[in-house]
């Protein structure tokens, strides 16, 4: 692995600025259509994000819905589409159907297919064939990032997984609160092609993410912490806010 960095970190008062400026950094690459595709992200972090993207892109006369070229980091196993539970109704919900993308433009992997393996090394063909522009990623708190469960090596490609006891827990609320309920295995992007895309941007919210923040940045990079492998990329920012950066050097 190449010296680990120092990455770019702007803390911000509170979720609400972090949400702002996280769609500011997001708004010129999904308007140029000279940029590679964009790579989105899920989970409760995103939701404030999405919604101020979405004001700025309807205030912002270059976005064109038919020109927009994304690919989403992963996909439960088992779910559909159409299940309200999976990534791609969240994507449909926050980003789709409020900006009138056409049906097929949020790229993510199909959670159903009869062989989702076969469906992995699919996905992550077509996205190093098209590469990543600025790649836009959340914080497990096991130290994930996409669903690269810990131990996770900076080289791993885009697989089937098995989610942690930890993740289940934490993604609970899209399935009722309970843990029991959230699929085992998922599709992810591995770090492979996450460091490959060209711009990184984490986005870490609350206090709940300080030490797991202050460790993915401050620690040697290990696969004990997926997360840490980020700091190896040359052009990562990290927007958080100050309950997040609490325990930063």
């Amino acid at each position: 692995m190449p010296p680990c960095l120092a990455p770019a970190v702007e803390v911000l008062p509170d979720a609400a600025a972090v949400a702002q400026r996280a769609a500011a950094l997001l708004i010129d690459p999904l308007c140029d259509p000279q940029q590679p595709p964009t790579g989105l992200a899920t989970g409760r972090t995103m939701e404030p994000v999405y919604g101020a993207l979405c004001e700025g892109l309807r205030d912002d006369g270059r976005f064109d819905p038919h020109g927009w070229r994304s690919f989403n980091l992963d996909e439960y196993v088992g779910l559909t589409a159409q299940d309200p539970r999976s990534f791609g109704a969240y994507m449909q919900h926050h980003l789709g159907r409020p900006l009138g993308l056409p049906s097929q433009a949020l790229q993510l992997p199909d959670g159903a297919a009869a062989d989702p393996a076969a469906e992995a090394a699919r996905y992550g063909e077509a996205v190093r064939r098209r590469g990543l522009g600025l790649q836009l990623l959340g914080l497990g708190s096991n130290g994930h990032v996409g669903f690269n469960e810990p131990p996770c090596a900076a080289t791993a490609p885009c697989r089937v997984v098995q989610l942690s006891g930890s993740t289940r827990r934490q993604n609970a609320g899209a399935f009722g609160g309970d843990p029991a309920s959230v699929p085992v295995q998922a599709i992810t992007l591995g770090l492979a092609e996450i460091l490959a895309a060209r711009e990184l941007l984490l986005v870490v919210l609350g206090a709940a993410k300080a030490g797991i923040l202050r460790r993915a940045l401050q620690e040697p990079a290990a696969a004990e912490l997926p997360a840490s492998w980020l700091q190896a990329h040359p052009r990562v920012r990290v927007v958080c806010d100050r309950e997040a950066a609490a325990q930063l050097d």
